[in-house]
């Protein structure tokens, strides 16, 4: 029997062009790199000064330990420090995120916000009933708390200094013990000031803590008006501007000085019954 020959396939390779590797590739990024920073050079040279100045910040200080310029964190940057111009924007959101808040509408009427020469003032006015602190005491309410804690969530990233002052009516402090309206000033601003360093501030944020009394009242031709009880948050500018011709300073004076130096020299003492 004879055996059939072999049966050969031929396999003919089909034509077109060799690998040309990953050479491409290399040149698209090159050019995806170069559009990138055509448009961050374009972005730049539209933008404000401040935002120039704190992106070359982080490029002079890229870790954030010089200046802080460039951050967005615990130090906002001097090139981006909140200026007299960026006040009334820091108002309106702080205005903002208290009218979110629950029943504020109760309270909108003695919560006062005002961009004053030197920096921006949010202060707590008292009512008859005593919304903020009861009467004769450093003890703050719930709901004050809640405000300055609010306060505390929007100005803690801020490297701007905090000043705060306490302030009083003009009835006397009923105490035999010395204790008068200079210490139960004094102690209410600062029992804001611990509100605003468990509310995240930093504590060396606070610059000040002032106590009036009755000396700077909110109402002088009502020296017993409650609203003249008050506390005041102070945003200060990071160079205060000195205050316009013929108006009068709100940072403290040489008389503020005394006064604030007769409030440190007296004892402070228990929270002791009063009319305020």
């Amino acid at each position: 029997m004879t055996t059939p020959p072999p049966i050969i396939i031929v396999r003919k390779k089909k034509g077109g062009h060799g690998h040309h590797g990953g050479a491409w590739k290399v040149a698209y990024a090159d050019f995806v790199t170069a559009m990138m920073a055509l448009f961050i050079v374009l972005w730049l040279l539209a933008s404000s000064e401040e935002v120039q100045k704190a992106v070359g910040g982080y490029f002079t200080d890229p870790t954030g330990n010089g200046k802080l310029q460039g951050s967005t964190m615990a130090g906002l940057g001097e090139a981006l420090v909140l200026a007299k111009d960026d006040m009334a924007q820091l108002k309106e959101k702080i205005e903002q995120a208290m009218r979110e808040m629950p029943k504020f509408e109760q309270l909108q009427n003695n919560v006062q916000v005002t961009v004053t020469h030197e920096g921006l003032r949010i202060e707590l006015l008292e009512n008859d009933a005593g919304l903020f602190f009861d009467s004769g005491s450093a003890r703050m309410s719930d709901r004050g708390s809640e405000i300055i804690r609010l306060l505390a969530g929007e100005l803690g990233t801020l490297p701007n200094k905090l000043l705060l002052e306490g302030h009083t009516d003009a009835k006397p402090y009923a105490s035999t013990v010395g204790y008068t309206n200079w210490e139960l000033s004094a102690d209410r601003a600062n029992t804001a000031r611990r509100i605003l360093l468990e509310g995240g501030v930093p504590p060396q944020q606070v610059a000040q803590i002032r106590g009036f009394a009755d000396q700077h009242l909110r109402n002088p031709a009502n020296p017993f008006d409650p609203a003249n009880r008050r506390v005041s948050l102070i945003v200060q500018y990071r160079d205060v501007p000195p205050p316009p011709a013929g108006v009068a300073s709100q940072a403290e004076t040489p008389a503020e000085t005394k006064a604030h130096q007769g409030s440190a020299a007296k004892p402070a003492a228990k929270d002791q019954p009063a009319k305020h």
